[in-house]
């Protein structure tokens, strides 16, 4: 793991891993500011807060169109908050959709402590993050959108 000069703020919106938590707690140089079980306390407990976290990781039913309007919603009231999507839906469709809403990278479940501090510091230097059953769909997708 990279040595990390300052601390990484970050929160979680989880609503269904408790192993994403447990994970959270072998992180190093990273500090979780909170954990809400949905996106809209997340909103609330982001509005609350001095100074926003680095990055969110987000773990919900994101086949569901009210998380992804909400999520939504999270990215146009916070555009510089990095988000990571936690799931274990590796579906084109999916995957697509929170790349058009703007995520910064997509794990998925199963992954251990070192990738997702990989992940956070990454995003954290304006990198994008993909799991390996994800990254030839993000890949495509960048690679088609550099092509319009």
């Amino acid at each position: 793991m990279a040595n990390t000069i300052e601390q990484i703020n970050i929160a979680f919106i989880n609503d269904k891993s408790p192993i994403i938590n447990i994970i959270s707690n072998n992180l190093s140089g990273i500090n979780v500011l909170f954990l809400s079980e949905n996106i809209e306390d997340g909103l609330s407990q982001l509005s609350a807060l001095a100074e926003l976290p680095q990055v969110c990781i987000i773990n919900l039913d994101f086949s569901d169109s009210n998380v992804l309007a909400q999520l939504h919603e999270l990215k146009a009231k916070y555009p510089t908050l990095k988000l990571i999507a936690h799931s274990d839906d590796d579906s084109e469709q999916i995957v697509t959709t929170l790349l058009e809403i703007g995520i910064d990278g997509y794990l998925l479940i199963g992954t251990d402590a070192e990738e997702l501090q990989t992940a956070i510091e990454g995003v954290c230097k304006d990198k994008k993050y993909f799991s390996t059953g994800v990254s030839k769909i993000a890949r495509e997708y960048f690679s088609n959108k550099a092509d319009a």
